[in-house]
């Protein structure tokens, strides 16, 4: 079975409902635990094009804010129902939400 790991950049105002979302949906099983994730303060930096509505920032304005960085973990088969549920929760119009394949020997 794949697993992924999962990267989520979101404000920190929105840290754990997202975290909420994204375990509730399956995520962040390890072996005998759950709800595994870390949160990582970053940099984040984006411009909006015109036909955007951001949800910080303005259109044409290369903008930089803080941002949170949530790491977990999931099986490949749950990754739709994860990102949809991340979505829901997410207060970005283009939520970034990353699945990367790990390597388990």
């Amino acid at each position: 079975m794949t697993r992924l790991k999962i990267e989520i950049s979101v404000p920190e105002s929105h840290v754990e409902s997202v975290i909420e979302a994204l375990h509730a949906a399956g995520a962040g099983r390890v072996g005998g635990y759950a709800r595994c994730s870390s949160i990582w303060k970053v940099t984040g930096n984006w411009q909006a094009l015109p036909g955007s509505q951001p949800y910080d920032g303005e259109v044409g304005v290369v903008q930089h804010g803080e941002e949170c960085r949530i790491e977990s973990v999931c099986d490949a088969v749950q990754a739709r129902s994860i990102q949809q549920a991340v979505r829901d929760a997410h207060p970005y119009e283009e939520a970034v939400i990353h699945f990367l394949p790990l390597y388990e020997p």
